[in-house]
């Protein structure tokens, strides 16, 4: 035979087996933390960030440099376009100075302004260097 108490609690078991909406113990769900490997660690992550720092750094003072440098060439390029201005200039200056001191051409230039020349040989005059 059974017993009294055995009876509830197998009636009680039966109960809750029977009716599924009787409360039962909550399920404990247990979190399972899952370390997933980086693809980049933190010391490649600094790394990298330095040595992009780096490389930036090193492209803009390269492109600096590459700039100055060719305003640099380009006023080299004008300095000597004005140089050789300048000495055709000094060229035809110089020819013009040859043409004017020709002893013909005083001569004429005197004798229209009324100067006489008596017996006297107009010489070219040159330059006396110390």
């Amino acid at each position: 035979m059974v017993s009294a108490s055995e009876a509830r609690n197998w009636q009680q078991s039966w109960q809750q087996q029977t009716n599924p909406t009787t409360q039962r113990e909550p399920e404990r769900k247990v979190k399972v933390k899952i370390n997933k490997k980086r693809w980049v660690t933190t010391g490649e992550k600094v790394l990298y960030t330095v040595s992009s720092a780096i490389a930036v750094t090193a492209l803009f003072f390269i492109v600096s440099f590459s700039t100055s440098l060719d305003s640099l060439n380009r006023d080299v390029q004008q300095m000597e376009q004005q140089m050789d201005k300048q000495q055709v200039q000094n060229e035809n200056l110089e020819y013009k100075v040859k043409e004017l001191s020709n002893p013909d051409r005083i001569l004429k230039i005197a004798k229209e302004n009324g100067l006489k020349i008596q017996n006297a040989e107009v010489k070219q005059a040159s330059t006396v260097s110390n």
